[in-house]
């Protein structure tokens, strides 16, 4: 009687549980929010050192809070956030254009101000300048603006921004706004991180038991196709012997 070899099967190896993945929009959503945050700590940061004076630019543009209504009638209020643009060439400017300088006026002085061209003139130097009024009173201001005093051409506002800019810079403003929605953050994707590293656990923990149900299932077969093959080993030696 012919033997069939019994072929054991080869171990499979454990199986490796991965993590789930992390849910796209949530993470996109979150790096934004910090984004934003370390933009506005940023900006604050400039602001702060720099709020008030006429180098602050970027790529030739400034932003600046209006802190008056001498514009109100027209153009801008205070609490607004307008954005002027560095001018290479201040002959283009033209009359009715708004424009940011240096005050040269006795209670302004140094300060940088936002008004329009009333007419082209000259300082007391004979230097080309510009007469300029504030809209809401219509009144010239003191002393002309000479070229080297202009910081550039208004382009644009944003209605209110600067109230919450000038609240951001302070110590109230800076915990409220960007301090405590950080901290938040932090907290949330630190629960989040715990909950995944923990459904891991779990998810490798059942992986692994039914790895061990199944080795041990296998374990039992193999045991009982070995105590089969010994029964057919007897068998045929008992045909032999008769």
């Amino acid at each position: 009687m012919n033997k069939q070899p019994v072929r054991r099967p080869a171990p499979k190896a454990e199986p490796k549980v991965e993590p789930k993945k992390e849910n796209k929009a949530v993470g996109i959503i979150t790096w934004v929010i910090v984004l934003l945050a370390f933009a506005v700590v940023l900006f604050t940061v400039i602001s702060l050192r720099n709020g008030g004076t006429a180098n602050r630019s970027l790529l030739g543009f400034r932003a600046d809070v209006v802190l008056s209504d001498s514009m109100s009638a027209t153009d801008f209020s205070a609490g607004d956030l307008i954005v002027t643009k560095w001018v290479s060439d201040p002959s283009t400017l033209k009359d009715g254009d708004i424009i940011s300088f240096i005050s040269q006026n006795s209670d302004s002085y140094g300060k940088v101000v936002t008004h329009k061209i009333r007419a082209k003139t000259t300082d007391h130097y004979g230097n080309p300048a510009f007469i300029t009024y504030g809209t809401t009173t219509d009144v010239d201001d003191e002393a002309p603006v000479p070229y080297s005093a202009i910081v550039g051409k208004y382009t644009f506002k944003i209605a209110g921004v600067g109230r919450f800019i000038e609240f951001l810079k302070t110590p109230t403003g800076y915990v409220v706004i960007v301090l405590i929605p950080f901290l938040i953050i932090i907290g949330v994707q630190a629960v989040r991180i715990f909950k995944q590293y923990r459904e891991f656990k779990r998810a490798e923990e059942r992986a692994r038991a039914a790895y061990r149900k199944k080795m041990m299932r296998q374990r039992a077969e193999n045991e009982r196709m070995r105590a089969e093959l010994a029964r057919m080993k007897a068998e045929q030696q008992s045909n032999m012997q008769n």
